[in-house]
């Protein structure tokens, strides 16, 4: 699909299909030069710790749960490899203050998220909660991928499916919509200090839990 645009858009139902989609995924982050994810309820995965990707799967069977955090954090890989991606995350600050996995996963999560935002190729941008206006980011997430000769393929999740768009129409609607968020979203600078500050929080309810 990444080299193909050719193709009819791609749905994936039911838990038989998170293998597939993680396949699709992964060659998606393989051949793209650009992936830019806008997060309203978890952390990106690409940003993600081994204890709070397995937070995040505790719906899935225990041997199923090891091997897709392996794979998951296997994926951060393409970030470190020659000629690397950029990686965009718009994450909002919903996100960042649900302690999914407790408050230590999640403070160590958030740090890492920092940790990895001074990456050159990886741009972490704060939406902050409390705007009048609505923004895409309101609308859910999704993840643009963007190709150096391809049409971009946006990726979205829901509960039980996922489904792979690449119409040049859906295409440029997205990319405008990324556009618009990079004037509402916090700078890199602030949104790298106002997560510190988060993890700090976190950090003091895992001392002042009895």
């Amino acid at each position: 699909m990444a080299r193909d645009a050719d193709k009819l858009d791609w749905l994936s139902t039911a838990t038989s299909g998170a293998r597939k989609e993680l396949t699709t995924l992964i060659e998606f982050e393989r051949n793209a030069n650009r992936i830019t994810e806008v997060a309203t309820g978890v952390i990106p995965g690409l940003l993600q710790t081994s204890d709070y990707a397995r937070a995040v799967m505790q719906h899935l069977s225990l041997d199923e749960i090891e091997t897709m955090v392996l794979m998951r954090v296997g994926r951060r890989e393409i970030l470190m490899k020659p000629k690397a991606p950029n990686l965009v995350c718009f994450i909002s600050e919903a996100a960042l203050l649900e302690s999914i996995g407790g408050h230590a996963v999640m403070t160590e999560q958030l740090r890492h998220v920092v940790k990895m935002s001074e990456w050159d190729n990886v741009d972490v941008r704060v939406v902050r909660i409390g705007t009048t206006s609505l923004h895409p980011a309101h609308m859910g997430s999704f993840i643009l991928f963007e190709f150096p000769k391809a049409t971009p393929i946006v990726h979205m999740e829901h509960y039980h499916s996922s489904v792979s768009l690449h119409n040049p129409g859906t295409a440029r609607a997205y990319q405008d919509a990324v556009t618009n968020l990079h004037e509402v979203a916090m700078s890199p600078e602030a949104s790298a200090e106002f997560i510190a500050n988060c993890a700090d929080e976190k950090e003091n309810d895992i001392d002042d839990t009895p």
